[in-house]
């Protein structure tokens, strides 16, 4: 399991998240991701995102007040 901090890149996170999930990512490994909010539209689109590429959408939670968490299994 490892913990990739999106934040710095805010609303623009998509391909870095794909990336990370296809090169990166084990077969069966969870991955945690960590966003910025913005207008809430990232957090389904995160989710859109992962179920769209075969990625298996653990857990979607609020990690603070400006930042969003996401569990993934490859």
């Amino acid at each position: 399991m490892r913990r990739y901090d999106l934040r710095h890149l805010h609303a623009d996170f998509d391909d870095r998240m794909v990336e990370i999930m296809e090169k990166e990512a084990d077969a069966a490994e969870v991955i945690i991701f960590l966003f910025e909010i913005g207008d809430f539209s990232s957090i389904q689109r995160s989710a859109d995102l992962m179920k769209s590429n075969g990625y298996t959408l653990i857990n979607s939670l609020k990690f603070n007040e400006a930042d969003w968490t996401i569990v993934v299994k490859k």
